[in-house]
């Protein structure tokens, strides 16, 4: 096996997500997954802590990304401004890697346990947004709501983005669905 050759990680990634969608997540090994790359468990194990990683290791840039833009955000700009910089923010994350996004999905969704997983990745998400809205002076329960409605917007986006088949930008997405909470809160 050539141990040298660029890209581990993203070799890694990629046979680990064709053999999910063959095989299916638990019916797939770490051994195959290296296998499948050209490399060694030993390297695998080097990037990811285990096979479900492969799919979860991004939440950190993820979280990072929406810190960053939310702590950025104009002064004076209102919380949900703040995270929709955030949300913007963010669709490069996908819309640059739109096959890996899809086929993680599929798996995501074909898998109880990796769902699960997927909701505490969006809760620790909608925490640190939270925190970082603090940061700027909102007060709870202002930041926690802002924070959590911010995630759900993100998450309907999402869903919608990936059954339209990614035709449309995710950040148009984002807009729109935004867009939408504005109106269902609005005062009547």
């Amino acid at each position: 096996m050539s141990r040298w050759q660029p890209d581990a990680r993203g070799r890694l990634e990629r046979a680990a997500l064709e053999l999910y969608i063959e095989r299916g997540f638990d019916q797939t090994t770490v051994a195959e997954i290296a296998e499948r790359a050209g490399l060694t468990e030993r390297t695998f194990f080097r990037h990811f802590a285990d096979k479900r990683e492969v799919l979860f290791g991004g939440a950190v840039i993820l979280r990072d990304l929406f810190v960053t833009a939310v702590e950025q955000a104009p002064d004076g700009a209102a919380p949900i401004e703040a995270v929709a910089a955030a949300l913007q923010a963010s669709t490069p994350l996908f819309e640059e890697r739109w096959d890996n996004v899809l086929r993680r999905q599929r798996v995501v969704v074909a898998n109880p346990e990796l769902q699960e997983r997927e909701l505490v990745k969006l809760a620790t998400l909608a925490s640190a947004t939270a925190d970082a809205l603090r940061r700027r002076g909102v007060p709870d329960p202002a930041a926690s709501l802002t924070a959590e409605a911010g995630i759900a917007v993100f998450k309907i986006a999402f869903e919608r983005w990936i059954e339209e088949g990614g035709e449309r930008k995710l950040s148009e997405m984002f807009r729109e669905s935004l867009d939408e909470l504005r109106t269902v809160t609005a005062a009547r």
